[in-house]
């Protein structure tokens, strides 16, 4: 399920962005389609070739991708004053830009405890800065009792928002 939006001579493949209340039905169209479904989630809000890297390995690991985007409340939350640096609708946009990714949905929560309930993943993948034991474990519980396994990939080291930001200021 691709937007295909023409500009000039060349075609960029655009995945969904889905509404709250366009994502089970989504779902459940992946599900009987007997596609398996990856999920992840994150700031994303400078995008980087670190999460480019991962949303690609993210995507070998199923038949399509399903990305939650913090929303800006969350992400200021998480990341302290001055974050994000752009907004929720554009981090949206931007991840749902890539290839790899077939829906992105806007989750306004710290914690990604309802989007994994809504997607229901085969995989939910995260990010190597963690060990699953570190994961919140009311994510990983729903994940699991929907019959979905959790995977950590490794990061691509070096490559962080955060570090971009410090090379910024210097």
């Amino acid at each position: 399920m691709l937007r295909v939006l023409k500009g000039g001579s060349r075609c960029v493949h655009m995945g969904l962005i889905l509404s709250w209340e366009k994502l089970s039905p989504w779902r459940e169209g992946e599900r009987k389609a007997g596609r398996r479904v990856v999920a992840t989630n994150g700031c994303f809000d400078l995008l980087h070739v670190g999460h480019v890297r991962f949303l690609q390995e993210a995507r070998r690991r199923g038949d399509v991708l399903v990305v939650g985007v913090n929303g800006d409340k969350s992400v200021g939350e998480l990341k302290g004053d001055g974050r994000p640096i752009n907004g929720e609708v554009e981090r949206a946009e931007v991840v749902a830009a890539l290839g790899c990714v077939d829906a992105v949905v806007i989750f306004p929560e710290k914690r990604a405890t309802r989007f994994l309930e809504g997607v229901g993943p085969d995989i939910y993948v995260k990010g190597g800065d963690y060990r699953e034991e570190q994961l919140d474990q009311d994510e990983v519980g729903v994940v699991k009792r929907g019959g979905g396994k959790v995977e950590v990939l490794p990061l691509t080291p070096g490559r962080s928002t955060t570090a971009v930001l410090q090379k910024l200021k210097a």
